[in-house]
């Protein structure tokens, strides 16, 4: 029986761009450019690496998303990846880690899975809560936080490096794990794999089709949102300290009113 694998993956705001909130305090994805969250491509390739070590394995990539998410699905299919699930809804728009984990834990059911890859945190929203939230929905172990994973004999493994030491784990699967930027570097996408991803079959989801209701997810059914927001202010031209023999005490002083020191 095929591995059935699927890779959780989330469009974001390119990183390096002029980020802000909208009107309503939820992040603004009309006026800046998105992208496949970096992390995410680390599961990605994990889940390449997995399936070229199994006898039968199958990769769908699945995003909840706006209609621009597909391009996260792309570059993930242009990586290897066979099929991808696009759950689409103008009802989705500021859902929370709590709605989020919701609605793919309704997507992987209706998809089916043995294996749930995710990055260790969205690159946007950083809190690294959602496969542990969509394990708990699932029903399923969870084994997050991996920097090594491997799968054989109807088992997930791998090693989860802390500051002082490293753990080795293990699940039956079907289970849920998240891996670090630590776990190997993503491979860029062929131009032959790019061409392929074309043809790949992208599936389209809305919440009639999970079985949800708009009052589950959204900003008005979200447990946490952005109560007020203030912009960082612009940066200064900071302060120089000319050295004429004080240059040591000014910035000694200087520190010390900054209560550096």
């Amino acid at each position: 029986m095929s591995l059935r694998i699927v890779v959780c993956v989330k469009y974001v705001p390119d990183a390096t761009g002029d980020r802000h909130f909208a009107e309503d305090l939820t992040v603004d994805r009309d006026d800046v450019d998105g992208l496949l969250s970096e992390l995410d491509e680390y599961a990605v390739e994990q889940a390449l690496q997995i399936a070229d070590e199994a006898d039968d394995a199958e990769i769908t990539v699945l995003t909840v998303g706006p209609e621009d998410a597909k391009d996260a699905l792309r570059k993930a299919l242009s990586m290897g990846a066979d099929k991808a699930v696009h759950v689409e809804d103008d009802d989705l728009h500021g859902t929370d880690a709590l709605g989020t984990s919701l609605v793919l834990a309704k997507a992987l059911e209706h998809v089916g899975y043995d294996l749930v890859i995710s990055g260790m945190a969205s690159t946007d929203g950083g809190m690294g809560v959602v496969p542990a939230m969509l394990a708990e929905r699932l029903g399923v172990p969870q084994v997050t936080l991996l920097s090594e994973v491997a799968v054989a004999d109807g088992k997930v493994t791998g090693r989860r490096d802390g500051d002082a030491a490293s753990e080795q784990l293990e699940a039956s699967l079907p289970a849920v794990v998240s891996v670090t930027d630590q776990s190997g570097e993503a491979r860029y996408p062929s131009f032959k794999g790019i061409m392929a991803a074309k043809k790949k079959p992208v599936e389209s989801l809305d919440l009639s089709d999970l079985g949800l209701e708009a009052d589950e997810v959204g900003l008005d059914g979200a447990w946490s949102k952005v109560d007020e927001a203030t912009e960082r202010p612009a940066r200064t031209a900071g302060t120089i300290v000319k050295d004429e023999g004080e240059g040591g005490k000014q910035l000694a002083e200087f520190l010390a009113g900054q209560k550096f020191i």
